[in-house]
Formats: structure tokens, sequence, C-alpha cells
């Protein structure tokens, strides 16, 4: 009890508002459930878990959006409820229908249901991987969590590196799923379930739903006004749903596209102000915050704004290995992080705008591959391979002038391997990858691993529906998208207690998405296009127009300036040698060549001090 309640507690951020645990000694297994509650909808005892139904327990993370006409339909079937949660709801839904009930819910979702008679626990994940889920087993210990940091607590619980895990983190700034930085730990995979049959210990996972479904279909012949008249009409169901709430709810805008599509389709049936906001941090650049504020002036909002420092920033940077307690790269989780932290002190609910780039096309990097994959294709083989052959022999330090531009060597490098190979899965690759695989076997110590196999490299699109541009988008929802994205927006919203909601991952919204045409999101060179088509139909046109901006952070600035001391004591010969992990001939050189004047490894610098700091916190 007191180990439950310990790995419990590890995760008090995720549900401030109480929590539950419950043991139950059965004949063949020792079962414990803990939760931590944030409460959203029912904020009543009758919401608190584990819940029981029956010969059913139930252990939930996430919200189900559409539980009410759920629960409207069990009422007809004879199903009466104690409470107004979707805790409930799910129980009994799980009690009529077996796993098939998964097939109705609209939500995101970490389940885990004991059934007593069957004697199993049936686990599953939300279709886009919203809510994460961990688990371990070893021998005939199971152990689950929504975050790493629980496991720790269990005195059985081995902390074994995974060094091919290792490697795909310094390739990626992320382990992917369903591997995990440990041995014999991984992640559930989003659109799957898991049943462990408590009986025999064995393990089966399935597959309940599939984005490659969606993209391995004939395109829908619609025109394209009605096409948007059925994107904004799902769209804003998607939006709508995610507003059920008991509690106050804001949304996130920066003054893109993707934040000032839901901001425009939730104000626009509502006489009550939205609550918005912006996150501002001036001194280093990092300002939407004008834009953010126009758009919101436009639409009519509420709007906050916060104003960070560049020391709320670099402060911040510590805290991050207990935060993402898994190695973790993407350092917009600090302006991410901030904006959580300062918006809860509000709402208890906040929508993002997540995803749009990877539902309608949005990343640069599509536009890279439409602009010059076909050119590339087209250069007869023998040109690709002599050009390639000629930078091969001309190191990317020996061209006068571009040598000093910011990421010339990167580009080059990468330019190298895509003439050798310029297929979409190599583009991709390039632009993926830190390092190549070949690269790698330098930055670790001992590179004699198998590498982890990856979504990166999946075949499951038929080529018949298969477009460059498709490719790219099905393979960014199963890599860059869950590993990235939805993993540093979980940890910083519930790092502050905030819940953070996706209406561009309402799954019917992805299936309609992955139905058009790519015209449609790609058209004569711009970048999606029917989402901005409806935006404008809201927020005029040179409200809009600006370059995407991002989370960009000065990384180069703060690790030459500010974190220089972390950089030297997390990468010193001392630690590097005494672990073993890294080559610390290749750690010297990248740090010389680094404070020498190359800017252009700041990332691959970031990544080396994030993997040592997140060491330091829980191997040490």
């Amino acid at each position: 009890e007191n180990t439950l309640e310990r790995m419990t507690n590890t995760l008090f951020h995720r549900g401030p508002d109480g929590s539950g645990i419950q043991l139950l000694n059965e004949e063949n297994a020792q079962i414990g459930f803990g939760h931590r509650r944030l409460s959203i909808i029912d904020l009543s005892e009758h919401g608190t878990q584990p819940m029981q139904f029956e010969h059913l327990w139930i252990c939930f993370n996430g919200e189900i959006y559409n539980y009410q006409e759920i629960k409207d339909e069990l009422s007809a079937l004879g199903h009466s409820f104690v409470g107004g949660s979707d805790t409930e709801m799910i129980l009994h839904a799980y009690a009529q229908w077996g796993k098939a009930c998964i097939d109705k819910f609209i939500g995101m979702f970490a389940i885990v249901l004991y059934d007593t008679k069957a004697n199993t626990i049936f686990c599953v994940r939300d279709r886009a991987g919203v809510k994460p889920f961990f688990y371990y087993k070893q021998g005939d210990l199971f152990l689950f969590a929504s975050e790493l940091k629980a496991f720790h607590e269990h005195p059985k619980f081995q902390k074994k590196i995974n060094l091919a895990a290792v490697g795909a983190f310094m390739q990626y700034g992320n382990v992917p799923t369903p591997h995990c930085i440990f041995e014999d730990c991984y992640k559930l995979e989003p659109g799957h379930s898991l049943t462990l049959n408590l009986e025999n210990q064995t393990v089966q996972i399935e597959r309940y739903w599939n984005v490659y479904d969606a993209y391995n279909q004939p395109k829908t012949s619609i025109s394209f006004e009605e096409a948007k008249t059925e994107t904004e009409k799902i769209l804003s169901s998607a939006c709508e749903y995610r507003m059920v709430a008991d509690v106050p709810v804001g949304v996130f805008l920066s003054g893109g596209y993707d934040s000032a599509c839901v901001t425009s389709l939730l104000q626009k049936n509502r006489t009550e102000k939205l609550k918005t906001f912006t996150i501002a941090v001036p001194d280093i650049g990092l300002n939407e915050a004008p834009y953010a504020k126009d758009v919101a002036k436009h639409l009519g909002t509420d709007h906050t704004e916060i104003e960070c420092t560049q020391k709320d920033a670099t402060d911040l940077i510590v805290d991050l290995p207990f935060y993402y307690d898994e190695p973790f790269a993407d350092s917009s989780a600090i302006p991410t992080t901030l904006v959580s932290i300062m918006a809860r002190k509000h709402v208890t609910v906040a929508l993002s705008a997540d995803a749009g780039d990877e539902v309608f096309a949005g990343y640069n990097r599509y536009d890279y591959l439409m602009r010059y994959g076909k050119k590339m294709e087209q250069l007869p083989g023998f040109v690709r391979k002599s050009m390639a052959g000629m930078m091969e022999l001309i190191p990317s330090d020996k061209i006068p002038v571009l040598k000093n531009k910011y990421n010339f060597h990167n580009r080059y490098e990468k330019l190298k391997g895509i003439l050798r190979n310029p297929s979409s899965e190599q583009i991709m690759l390039s632009l993926s990858q830190q390092f190549t695989d070949e690269q790698l076997k330098n930055v670790l110590k001992n590179a004699n691993f198998e590498a982890l196999p990856t979504h990166y490299r999946s075949k499951e699109l038929k080529a018949a529906f298969s477009t460059p541009l498709t490719y790219m988008m099905a393979i960014d929802y199963q890599t860059y998208l869950l590993d990235d994205i939805l993993q540093k927006v979980d940890r910083a919203t519930m790092t502050a207690s905030l819940e953070g909601r996706e209406p561009f991952l309402d799954h019917r919204v992805i299936e309609w998405a992955a139905s058009l045409p790519d015209d449609f999101k790609y058209h004569n060179g711009e970048k999606k296009y029917i989402l901005k088509e409806i935006v404008h139909d809201y927020i005029p046109k040179e409200l809009m127009d600006r370059p995407k901006m991002g989370f960009a952070i000065p990384i180069a600035h703060w690790l030459q300036n500010d974190l220089r001391e972390l950089v030297e004591e997390h990468l010193s010969e001392k630690k590097i040698v005494e672990q073993g992990i890294f080559n610390w001939e290749f750690v010297a050189k990248l740090k010389a060549d680094f404070f020498g004047g190359k800017k252009e490894f700041d990332v691959k610098l970031w990544y080396l001090l994030m993997f040592q700091m997140w060491y330091g916190k829980w191997m040490i």
C-alpha cells in the first residue's frame, strides 16, 4: 500500500484535487490501482477513482467528450447512473459492449479496466496518443502509469538503460513510441489496446484504429466549397465538444492560423467572451503577442497576455528533467510550460491548436518536398551520384562565403543524403534526424545494437494512394506529432495541473482531412489552404498573412552564455567517461566546434545536455 501511495503521489501535479488507491488481493494476483484527480466533469465525490461497477474496476485519465450521448444510449438500454462523470459511463459502456465500446468514444484517454470475472486487465490509449500510457513488464510484475517517474517508486523496477533508445533520442530528440529509455518498459501505441491475462501472464496487443485506414482510401470527389463547408462543420463540432467542463476553459492563441481557427469557430456561437491566452518573451525576440492581440481584438475575446522574461525561461531549464522524465529535447517545451503555468491562474482547461500542421499540411518540410523532391527525382541517377561524390570530396567548411552561414553544414550533409536517394522516405529521414545511423556510431561509445524500428520507415501506405505529401503527413502523425508535440504539451500542461485539449485531434477531423485531395491542403504552393480559407471568413487576410513563427528559442545564444556552466558541469570529461554511454572524443569535438563559433551545432549540443541532465536526475 505504501508503494502504491508513493507511486500515485509522484503524479500529484496531474491531479491535485484528490487521490484514491485500491488494493485487491485476488486468488492469483495482487492488484493495486492508484489515481490522482483533476476535477473537470462532475466535481462531486461521485467522480472519484478508482471506481467500481459490478465486476469491473476502472482507473482513467482523460475526457470522453460525447459521454452524455453514450450515457443516454445506455440509459435507454436500462442502465442507471449514480453520478454525472464520464468515468462511470465508461464502466457501463464496457459492461454493455465490451472492448467495442471504445469505437463510440470521442475523446482523449488512457484507460485501465480490471474485469474480475474474465480475470483480465484491459488497457487502452486514445487514437492520437494525446494521453500518455507507460507500462513495464518483467516476469509476473506489470506496472502502468501516465509518467515514468511513478515506476521509480516501485522496489522491483529495474532502471536498465536501453542503448538503442539513447541512439534514437540523439537522432530525434525523443524516444519513439512504443519504445522507452528503459528496457522492459514501453509506451502503449495510440489506437491500441493491451489485455493482460492474469491466469497465464500473457499480454495481447491489438490495434482498434489506424490513421492509414483513413489515408488508404480514394479521395473524396466533392467541390472545394463543399469540402470547406464540411471541414468547418466537423472542426466546429470538435471545438464545441472540447468546451464541455464544469470548470473555466480557455484557448491558447498564438496569432497563427491554427489557433485563430479554433478561436474563430468557438467565438462565433457565443455571446460571452472566450478567454484567450498568449505568451510573450520580448527579450529573446519570441513575441507573437501583438499578432495574437490583433486577432483577439478582431474576434472580441477576453484576452490575457502573459509576459515572461528570459530569466523565467532559463530558470525553468533545470526543472525540465523532472517534468520530462524520459529524455526529451524540444526546447519549445520551455515557453509551453511557462504559458501553462500562467494560464492555470485563470482556467483549469485550455484548448490548444496542435496538429493543424500534420492534419492540414502546414510544415515547411512539405513545401521543401513539393518544390524540390520531384526535381531531384527527375535528375538522372548518374548526375545525382556524381554531385554527391563531388560534395564528398569538398567538405562544407571549404566552401567560401557559404561556410559561415548558419546551418550551412547541416544542410550540406542532408543534401548529400538526398542526392543519393531522393525518395520521400529519405527526405523525411534527412529532415527529421540530427544524426544519420552512420554518424551515430561516432556519437555512442558502444553502437553495437540494432536500431529501433520506428514509424519513419512505415510501409503501411498503399502505393495506389501514396503521394509524397500524404506519405509525409501520415509519417508525421505517427512520429513527430506523437513523440514530440503531444508529449511536450501533455507534460507542460499537466505540470501546471492544467488540462490541455486538442480539437484538431478529434478522430473525425483526422479521418475527414485524410479524405481530402492533396490540392485542397497544399494549393499552388500555399500550405494549409483549406484551413486558411475558413479563417479568412472570420479574420481579414491581411491580419493573418505573415511568416510562421512557432516557439523558437535562442538555444545557441543561451548555450554560449547563460547555460555555459550547465554544459561544462554535465558534459565534463569526468562525467562522460564515467558514464560510458557517449564517446568522449565526439563530445569534446562538438563542444570545441560549437564554442569555436559553429553555432549550427546548437541542437546537437542541446540534445546531449538534455540527456545528461535527465541522467543526472533519474540515474544517479
